[in-house]
């Protein structure tokens, strides 16, 4: 099982990846105390390269991998990764790109809505996927063998279910659509969290101009707030 805690490690696996037409890429995090995301495992594989990154491990700048993100020779995949891209655009500023979030190729390929990954490879690989690891600490030191099997299973699964929508993309003539589902993911003012607009993301009905005043107030302080402090909202 390859776990990336060395920096020449990662430049290996970066460099190695940077040869592919595209790789796969999953993130696990914690969230439920916190307002930003915690990075806590990146796992990414290619044609004949896979591995899994450990964000936490001491003195491991990511830099190789956020470069291999923004390699415009290299196409990311990744599926339902709006969390996944909120996280590199926090952490680096950066918004991964050439990307193909599946799970919109998918709808757009004909699945459904929003369908899930163990169903999606199902249908297009035929693979099973293991759901133990699902609910698991992802911040805990070391890393158990099961999260860690469970962990790049969501990488080098995918890599087959990418090629089979990117047929099915080529042959019904739908890389246009494609691109226009993809456009609020890789909008950068997707993921500023303003704290300004705060008050557009709650509901409240009373409309009367002094009432909506102290609302849209009380919802930038509490937004603000939960930012400086790292905190839920």
């Amino acid at each position: 099982m390859n776990l990336v805690t060395q920096q020449a490690e990662l430049e290996d696996l970066c460099t190695a990846l940077a040869t592919c037409e595209f790789i796969t890429v999953d993130t696990e995090f914690l969230r439920e105390h916190t307002f930003w995301p915690k990075l806590c495992l990146i796992q990414t594989a290619g044609d004949g390269f896979e591995g899994m990154i450990d964000p936490l491990a001491e003195g491991i700048d990511l830099q190789p991998f956020y470069d291999l993100l923004v390699n415009p020779k290299v196409t990311k995949v990744m599926h339902g990764c709006r969390q996944d891209i909120e996280i590199f655009h926090k952490q680096a500023g950066i918004i991964p790109a050439p990307t193909i979030d599946t799970q919109i190729a998918a709808m757009v390929c004909g699945f459904g809505d929003a369908v899930g990954y163990e169903t999606l490879i199902r249908k297009t690989t035929g693979g099973k996927i293991d759901k133990d690891s699902r609910f698991t600490d992802w911040g805990r030191r070391p890393l158990s063998a099961k999260q860690l099997t469970y962990a790049l299973a969501d990488v080098t699964h995918l890599r087959g279910a990418y090629r089979y929508l990117k047929e099915e993309l080529e042959k019904n003539g739908r890389h246009s659509w494609l691109k226009e589902e993809m456009e609020i993911l890789l909008n950068p003012e997707t993921y500023e969290q303003n704290p300004e607009n705060a008050w557009k993301r709650l509901k409240f009905q009373d409309r009367r101009s002094h009432v909506m005043g102290i609302f849209i107030e009380v919802a930038k302080w509490r937004d603000s707030t939960a930012q400086t402090r790292n905190v839920p909202r």
